[in-house]
């Protein structure tokens, strides 16, 4: 027993000693309310940690704007070197998007690795990419974040070498020159059509069988995957962490009237989200694109919530996504945070994804907005359309069913989609 504990307590301490020591600098402009700053230094954190890597202080900066060569003052940088040979820190990680120049010259004042909030997202991307399109498209954001910045990098770049903001697919190619990363890209792209046109199938058939579409979003650590699983009983990755979903998966829904329907995870959305990343995940944003609605998961044990939702809700108005029904899923109801006020402008609901009744009620007024865009039917079938029955309590909602024994009738009413093809079907059948 003592043993166990013992090799427990190594485990753990080795594992401990393996994060890379990281320091955070954030930049306080006075467009950056006191709270929304404090909310951004702890996503931060969150970010870090993910990647493997242990927050050991965070540097603070108050200023009108960011300094256009070091991004934080010099007495700031001065500071900051002191901290790094003090504490020992391998890499020191910045909260906003550094420019190429600001980029180098923090390198040459500092003895350490020098990172972004983009390359500490794209890291992340790199470590969570577990298919084919998911690695392209975390190479391809990594390339092209990269291309502008190579230029004057020569003798740094043979510095690289393991580590956050290393990882993924992108690092065997840092030491190219621009024509091979410019060419890789191509290539790249290339490969991302072939693939998009095979979703582009999967969708043309989704479509013609008319199946109703439902797609998870989210900010990211919300619950969606959480919910997904627990929505389609399907098997994708969950974990308390940041941007745990990276590869989107569709699996079938049945909702309480046994209509069916197929529900999508996507990737979490996050605060400034590095344009490039966007880009590359354009065709798997569209899944979201092609649903007929949307749950927008927050996370309403999350101080920040209101941010969250805020974030999410534009980046889809980027997307164009206005006239798809939204149903805004607030999740974690056992754990919500003291201040949490609703403030959705669509229909809601108040969840714990872990919670039963909680989910069927989910279903029901899940039911209710598919009701919205259907039209209601009450026909009457012959007892030898025995398909045609299967049909309507797969593919309609059915409503009431009951058999009509002197005419061999069954008399159905309830709700079909308005242009499935079951819609025409039913016609003759009208009473």
């Amino acid at each position: 027993m003592k043993k166990d504990k013992k090799r427990k307590r190594g485990t753990a301490l080795e594992q401990k000693s393996t994060l890379e020591k990281a320091i955070l600098v954030g930049c306080q402009t006075t467009s950056n309310d006191d709270l929304r700053f404090q909310y951004s230094m702890e996503e931060l954190v969150s970010l870090t940690e993910t990647a493997k890597g242990e927050a050991l202080i965070s540097v603070v900066q108050k200023r009108e704007r960011v300094h256009p060569a070091t991004y934080i003052g010099k007495g700031k940088v001065e500071e900051l070197q002191a901290l790094v040979e003090e504490l020992e820190a391998d890499i020191v990680i910045f909260n906003d998007e550094l420019s190429p120049s600001q980029k180098r010259n923090l390198g040459s004042a500092l003895d350490a690795r020098i990172i972004d909030r983009t390359q500490l997202i794209l890291d992340i991307f790199a470590q969570r990419a577990r298919s084919k399109e998911g690695k392209l498209q975390v190479e391809l954001a990594q390339l092209q974040y990269l291309l502008p910045r190579l230029a004057g990098q020569g003798t740094a770049l043979s510095r690289l070498g393991a580590g956050i903001g290393t990882r993924g697919p992108g690092e065997t190619k840092l030491e190219s020159d621009r024509r091979h990363i410019r060419k890789r890209i191509d290539d790249i792209k290339g490969q991302l059509n072939v693939i998009v046109h095979h979703r582009d199938r999967y969708r043309e058939r989704r479509k013609k069988n008319k199946a109703f579409q439902v797609a998870i979003v989210g900010y990211t650590n919300a619950g969606k995957s959480t919910l997904f699983n627990r929505l389609s009983e399907a098997d994708s990755y969950e974990e308390n962490q940041l941007f745990a979903t990276l590869d989107p998966m569709t699996r079938k829904i049945i909702l309480p009237s046994g209509f069916m329907a197929l529900v999508t995870d996507t990737v979490g959305f996050i605060q400034d989200l590095p344009t490039t990343l966007i880009a590359a995940f354009r065709s798997t944003l569209e899944e979201v694109k092609e649903a007929d609605l949307l749950l927008h998961v927050v996370d309403m044990s999350n101080p920040d919530y209101f941010h969250h939702e805020k974030t999410v809700n534009k980046l889809l108005d980027d997307l164009d996504i206005k006239d798809i029904p939204q149903l805004t899923v607030y999740n974690k109801r056992d754990i919500l945070h003291p201040d949490f006020v609703p403030t959705a402008k669509t229909p809601t609901a108040f969840i714990s994804a872990y919670d039963e009744l909680d989910r069927s009620a989910l279903k029901k007024k899940m039911e209710e907005m598919v009701i919205e865009g259907m039209e209601p039917y009450n026909v009457q079938i012959p007892s030898t359309e025995g398909k045609l029955l299967s049909q309507l309590k797969n593919e309609t909602i059915l409503r009431e069913l009951s058999f009509h024994e002197d005419h061999q009738l069954y008399i159905c009413k309830g709700f079909s989609l308005r242009d499935h093809q079951i819609t025409g079907q039913l016609q003759k059948y009208t009473v």
